[in-house]
């Protein structure tokens, strides 16, 4: 059977809109993977800066109690200046070998930053809420390393 060119005219120009259809199709979800990774990764860097801030805050402190709140202050501080001040925040503060007082004699601070970071553009049709990304972070500090040492020397 033989095709006339009028036969051939109703499928002009249907590559170009499959072409298109496709890539679009293609399209949407690489961008949307792109964004994903780089708001885990902005997250991640939140979340380490958060650790360290933390840590360092709580060294700084002239005892347990003020050092846990200064803590918690700079940890939230570094999360909001990356763009995560609403991420849930869990501080988790470890001294060893003095776990009742972490600001005496050789201590080690050990301090654990959590959070979440939240999937863009993406419903929470799989229930349970918007699917979210687990993040945490460790800092340990030498207690001495940011303190000066008072009365040594002569």
């Amino acid at each position: 059977m033989r095709r006339t060119r009028g036969e051939e005219r109703g499928e002009d120009g249907s590559a170009l809109v499959e072409l298109v259809w496709l890539g679009v199709l293609l399209l949407l979800p690489m961008v949307w993977i792109v964004v994903s990774v780089f708001d885990v990764q902005r997250g991640a860097f939140a979340v380490s800066g958060a650790a360290r801030a933390a840590g360092r805050a709580y060294a700084l402190a002239p005892d347990d109690a003020t050092g846990r709140s200064r803590a918690e202050a700079a940890a939230r501080q570094a999360l909001t200046d990356q763009g995560a001040g609403g991420a849930p925040l869990s501080l988790r503060i470890t001294c060893t070998p003095y776990p009742h007082d972490c600001h005496s004699g050789t201590s080690v601070i050990t301090v654990r930053v959590s959070s979440r970071v939240e999937l863009p553009l993406l419903p929470d049709v799989l229930g349970g809420g918007a699917p979210s990304f687990a993040l945490d972070a460790t800092h340990t500090v030498p207690i001495g390393q940011f303190q000066e040492v008072t009365g040594a020397g002569g």
